[in-house]
């Protein structure tokens, strides 16, 4: 629920506080002082661009239009409002209304976008939390798209502060990601800026308060039902108190660090790419050469030819760089491809002899002596080549996007699906007997993307509630899996942490409880398995 304290209605108001501050330089100057140079810094804005302000109502985004607003009485730019209402709130409107009169008292025009936010995650199988990000970015698109005049450069400024990107290096930490991910929220990503991310929260509240301006409170933000919320009651207050005052600052310095570190690493691997890989393009007519040298930018190669003895010469951290960026030529996303996948291809060129691997998307990678190529197969071809490779050199792999289907030879269907988590369904699952092939899975706890594969090196189960860890060779041993079917039985994995083995036990890491949000679902059905024994198990 949103608290809101008081409404401003006198243009006047704000401007002769803001007039009051050019006597003397004050504690709102020098906040005001400090983004103005942030911004310069990245070179956020320029004269002449169109800047649409993501507003709330709440204090980073009501800082934020008031920063902006003073920024465009020195530079000649055009400023407008943009406040999304989710329609979650019965009270909402009144946020929205807080904004609208907010925005008249400076004269900056005011856009209201209405949505269904439950209805749109519902729709798209993704979080309450992924559908409001997307349903204001898509908002924010909009209004430039329509409010733009000529070839007048467009940007999102949002609120972003110093306390969310620190919170934001924790999150990332602690579910394992590389330099990239530490390196936080960036001050400017494509059309997005972030002018705030220079001030710690303290500073934005004590910069409203001297200029008289009231702000909207949610009380969600309150409750530690959401991770973020968790990291930043207890683990970043505790750290500013008790461990090193200033932790935020600090670590947003590290970010900057760790960007920089990103930048120079990511442009040495493109030098190693062009050395070490050749592009092979694909067999495509052009009517004529503008169109040519269009394909030519635009196409995804037909194959990659990488002299993968040589490049394993390089320090590893590049050679990884290198195959990823192979993987990223190949395919648009990134976002299924782990580390795990690089390491089976580090294997790969390291094994003697002439070996294949399956990856996501439907790579494949074949090394012959020291070259390895990788190519996308045909969708058609790819389940039949599976099956004629050498098992033990290349392991077929599903990667999961609920809802969806998987049918697995001689293994069975396995139909997985999204559910709302929910203290009633917590309830009625504690009370029936536990199913060996229907298990249900905390979903926000998976940390990469879920493949359904065979085990590999390293694979891993979390067996108790202290999170004791087992390899999956030790587990199969000991349930007296035989070892004529440990190496073809299908499991399902979150990187090498193994969330399930069909007909035995889930990882106690993913089970649902209370605070669950989002379950996936699994059913196993027919084949092998048979997918009809419901006795008790665990």
């Amino acid at each position: 629920m949103m608290e809101l304290y008081s409404n401003i209605q006198d243009k006047e108001i704000i401007t002769a506080r803001y007039r009051s501050d050019e006597h003397g330089i004050t504690m709102a100057d020098t906040t005001y002082n400090k983004v103005v140079s942030f911004i310069d810094r990245y070179q956020m804005i320029r004269a002449g661009d169109l800047v649409a302000a993501g507003v709330s109502g709440g204090a980073d985004s009501v800082c934020l239009l008031h920063i902006l607003w003073r920024l465009s009485k020195q530079m000649p730019y055009r400023l407008l409002a943009v406040h999304v209402d989710h329609g979650v709130r019965a009270e909402s409107s009144r946020d929205a209304a807080y904004v609208q009169q907010l925005c008249k008292t400076m004269e900056i025009p005011f856009y209201l976008h209405n949505a269904d936010m439950n209805g749109y995650a519902a729709v798209h199988g993704i979080s309450a939390e992924e559908a409001g990000r997307q349903i204001r970015y898509h908002a924010f698109d909009q209004v430039l798209a329509e409010k733009r005049q000529g070839s007048q450069r467009c940007l999102t400024a949002v609120a972003h502060n110093a306390n969310d990107r620190a919170e934001t290096m924790l999150f990332h930490l602690f579910r394992g990601s590389g330099i990239k991910g530490l390196g936080s929220i960036q001050p400017v990503r494509g059309s997005v800026i972030r002018p705030l991310l220079c001030l710690e929260r303290v500073q934005i509240e004590q910069y409203l308060a001297m200029q008289g301006l009231d702000y909207c409170l949610d009380s969600t933000n309150e409750e530690d039902g959401y991770t973020r919320n968790r990291i930043r009651h207890h683990i970043l207050t505790y750290a500013e108190q008790e461990i090193c005052v200033g932790a935020v600052a600090h670590m947003g310095e590290l970010a900057d660090i760790l960007s920089e570190t990103e930048s120079y690493l990511g442009k040495q691997a493109e030098k190693l790419y062009g050395i070490y890989v050749e592009e092979i393009a694909p067999q495509r007519a052009a009517p004529d050469k503008r169109q040519a040298a269009d394909a030519e930018q635009t196409a995804v190669p037909e194959r990659l030819v990488v002299r993968g003895r040589e490049l394993l010469s390089e320090e590893p951290v590049m050679y990884k760089r290198v195959l990823l960026i192979c993987m990223e030529r190949l395919v648009p996303y990134r976002k299924d491809i782990t580390g795990q996948h690089i390491t089976d291809l580090v294997r790969l060129i390291g094994r003697d002899g002439s070996r294949q691997l399956s990856l996501p998307y439907g790579i494949r990678a074949r090394k012959e002596y020291d070259r390895l190529f990788l190519y996308r197969e045909p969708e058609e071809d790819a389940v039949q080549a599976a099956e004629d490779m050498d098992y033990g050199a290349a392991l077929k792999e599903y990667v999961v996007e609920p809802p969806m289907d998987v049918l697995v030879p001689e293994e069975g269907t396995y139909t997985f699906t999204l559910l709302d988590g929910n203290a009633a369904f917590c309830k009625k699952q504690q009370n029936i007997p536990e199913n060996r092939y229907t298990k249900w899975f905390d979903y926000d706890k998976i940390t990469t993307s879920v493949l359904l594969r065979t085990r590999r090196q390293g694979d891993y189960l979390t067996i108790d509630t202290a999170l004791h860890k087992k390899s999956v060779k030790e587990y199969m041993i000991n349930e007296k899996i035989p070892k004529s079917r440990r190496d073809s039985m299908y499991i399902l994995a979150d990187g090498p942490h193994i969330m399930w083995v069909p007909g035995y036990r889930i990882s106690q890491n993913y089970k649902v409880d209370e605070n669950t949000r989002r379950i996936l679902q699994v059913q196993l059905r027919g084949g092998f398995h048979g997918g009809t024994n419901r006795s008790t198990v665990e």
